[in-house]
């Protein structure tokens, strides 16, 4: 066989292998998402008549727990339940016929188990690469022939007083050093556990690309505990929801490119996660060699990054999704009157179709136009 054979073969290894690695992950959240509805569903009581690993066709049927038929199916992909009268009221004991704030904690779930997965994997990349402590000023740059400069600041210094006065944050740092303007200050740092004073002035018209001071600043980076790591990630997952709300006006107000807004579906997912493993195989290879040396972060970002849009995107009042379910369930609160359901079915049969057909075309786009990380 030539080498070129073998390059071909060893390629079609390491596509294949991605691939299965993709279906696994991407199959967990959506199974996490389905476990997050069968749960709720059983701890109101209302049955569940089969929770599917993989989508159908049906392959086997694995065994039952109580009324739940547990089935394997051929797509092995993710997971799906199917509570007792999903779409009719009038079957006792189904989901349509629960109450209407049970029916709102089942559809919610399903989302909340999403956000719950994201806010786990970005622990796991706190707990490994640390986070910021925010009550603390680290210098990270000293320009040249700055007041810092002059002063003997250095790159590593924990600036801890002005004046006598402590720094508990950056933005108490830059509003004292704002109002001494041209007047001399004493900085106190702490350098390699040792305190050090200085004297300074910062400039009243400094350089456009540069601060009074002189010096870029940070947080120094702390090890967390997996209680800080959680409450870390819960931050992040909340700013990138917030970012998703704040995608139109962006858009609009020409603040991000439509490029960068770009709908994917699971063809381009892919493309992504495969050069985000070729990333983390890089990062890994030009590490030091070390049992705490960072693993596979930029994997377990974008898994993150993955699980919360997954869940930010069910809970949109679209027809078909869970939040276009609930999006009923709050009419029918607000008037308290029931939507009648083959209304409501119509709805979301339509809906269906058109989720259908708008992944079909975000797929022939990622074909036709895959993305490239920068």
């Amino acid at each position: 066989m030539s080498n070129e054979n073998k390059v071909d073969m060893s390629s079609i290894s390491t596509l294949m292998v991605r691939i299965l690695e993709f279906a696994l992950c991407l199959g967990v959240l959506i199974f996490l998402h389905e476990l997050g509805h069968f749960l709720t569903s059983r701890l109101f009581k209302i049955e569940v008549e089969e929770f599917g690993f993989g989508f159908p066709p049906r392959l086997a049927r694995l065994f039952r727990l109580g009324n739940t038929q547990f089935t394997l199916n051929w797509i092995p992909f993710g997971a799906f339940v199917r509570p007792k009268g999903e779409n009719d009221p009038n079957i006792p004991g189904g989901l349509a016929a629960a109450s209407p704030l049970q029916r709102l904690v089942v559809l919610a779930s399903g989302p909340l188990m999403n956000f719950v997965a994201g806010i786990l994997l970005l622990s796991m990349i706190f707990i490994q690469v640390g986070g910021p402590d925010l009550t603390k000023v680290q210098v990270i740059q000293v320009n040249n022939d700055s007041p810092a400069a002059l002063a003997g600041i250095t790159e590593g210094d924990l600036i801890t007083h002005i004046n006598g006065e402590p720094i508990t944050s950056i933005e108490k740092l830059s509003q004292l050093v704002q109002n001494h303007k041209g007047q001399s200050i004493v900085i106190t740092l702490l350098r390699n556990g040792q305190k050090i004073d200085v004297q300074a002035i910062p400039r009243i018209n400094p350089p456009e690309d540069q601060g009074a001071l002189g010096i870029v600043m940070s947080n120094p980076i702390v090890p967390l505990s997996l209680g800080e790591s959680v409450i870390y990630g819960s931050r992040v997952m909340v700013e990138q929801c917030r970012q998703l709300i704040l995608l139109p006006s962006r858009l609009i107000r020409g603040q991000l490119a439509p490029e960068q807004a770009r709908v994917v579906g699971p063809v381009g997912i892919f493309g992504i996660y495969n050069q985000v493993r070729e990333r983390d195989i890089e990062d890994q290879a030009n590490a030091q060699p070390s049992a705490s040396s960072p693993k596979a972060l930029n994997t377990l970002y974008l898994l993150a990054s993955i699980s919360i849009a997954l869940g930010f995107a069910n809970l949109l009042p679209i027809p078909a999704l869970d939040g276009g379910r609930i999006l009923f369930v709050l009419v029918e609160l607000a008037i308290r009157r029931r939507i009648p359901p083959e209304y409501e079915n119509a709805v979301h049969s339509i809906g269906f179709l058109i989720l259908i057909s708008l992944m079909l075309y975000v797929t022939v786009q990622d074909i036709v136009y895959p993305i490239v990380l920068p």
